[in-house]
């Protein structure tokens, strides 16, 4: 059997943690951040996970390896 390709687009963006979690960046960090808080960027600095249960099960298969 052929080895799976990852969809390289996926990888850069989502990862797994050590318990099988699907980890992302949060959203709203980019740019105009002068009007957002300290607190509320520095919140946008942690990573998210994602949640949904058949997102999880599309992304796991978009990273064999991961």
């Amino acid at each position: 059997m052929p080895k799976l390709k990852t969809k390289k687009g996926a990888a850069k963006r989502f990862g797994l943690s050590k318990n099988g979690k699907v980890k992302r960046k949060k959203a709203y960090k980019s740019h105009i951040l002068t009007k957002k808080n300290g607190k509320r960027i520095r919140h946008l600095r942690k990573p998210g996970y994602v949640t949904n249960e058949n997102e999880t099960k599309t992304v796991k298969k978009m990273l064999p390896y991961g």
